[in-house]
């Protein structure tokens, strides 16, 4: 049977956790005298911690001193952490198990590629993180998506080429980084945002049966 590496992003491909980021960023915003909305938390899809901080005080038009920044990231991590100790197998999203599962039972290679820090405790939450033969998440990478660095990071410890992967992504940034590194990108969301894929679907149980062997078959 072909091989190939597949690897998935977490937040809004295998859970979705954007709603905890939002309460969490909203807080700290809130923390700062800032609004902060749910178009803004958009925009903070993919980016890391740091920089999202920054862009929220651009966006408030607020400087504050490097140790009250680092404070306000742990904040917000602490907040978030707390929010996702309510997360369990049925926060998976629709689909996503059972094709873990198929996958797994093809003997195909299965890889996480995050930006989260926090990708490990949640995949254990899920009860899902012996699924994955890998996982590169934020503590193993610098360079944030559309870098392609986080997947090719998976790829070389799975042991295949970027051409013999397939990517699932939520974001415009993570599909740019699987299209950079040559890899077949799959889009997860709304097809009009996710244009650059390869191809895109709302969610795992829309994609036709047998796709995976459709997938294992295509080439970039």
């Amino acid at each position: 049977m072909n091989k190939k590496a597949f690897i998935f992003d977490l937040d809004g491909v295998i859970v979705d956790t954007a709603k905890f980021h939002f309460i969490a960023w909203q807080r700290l915003a809130a923390s700062l005298d800032i609004n902060f909305t749910e178009e803004e938390n958009e925009q903070l899809k993919g980016v890391s911690r740091v920089n999202s901080l920054k862009k929220i005080l651009q966006w408030g038009k607020k400087e504050i001193s490097p140790e009250v920044f680092q404070s306000k990231m742990d904040q917000k991590n602490e907040e978030y952490l707390e929010l996702i100790k309510t997360l369990d197998v049925k926060d998976i999203l629709p689909g996503v198990h059972d094709f873990l599962l198929e996958l797994k039972a093809k003997e195909q290679p299965i890889a996480l590629g995050s930006a989260s820090k926090n990708a490990r405790p949640i995949l254990e939450k899920l009860g899902i993180k012996d699924l994955f033969d890998v996982i590169v998440d934020g503590t193993n990478v610098t360079k944030a998506k559309p870098d392609p660095e986080v997947f090719l990071n998976a790829c070389e410890q799975l042991g295949y080429d970027p051409q013999e992967s397939v990517v699932f992504e939520d974001s415009v940034a993570g599909v740019q980084a699987a299209n950079t590194a040559g890899m077949i990108s799959i889009g997860l969301g709304d097809p009009s945002i996710l244009n650059e894929a390869d191809e895109v679907f709302a969610h795992f149980t829309d994609m036709p049966q047998d796709y995976i062997n459709t997938l294992l078959s295509k080439n970039k």
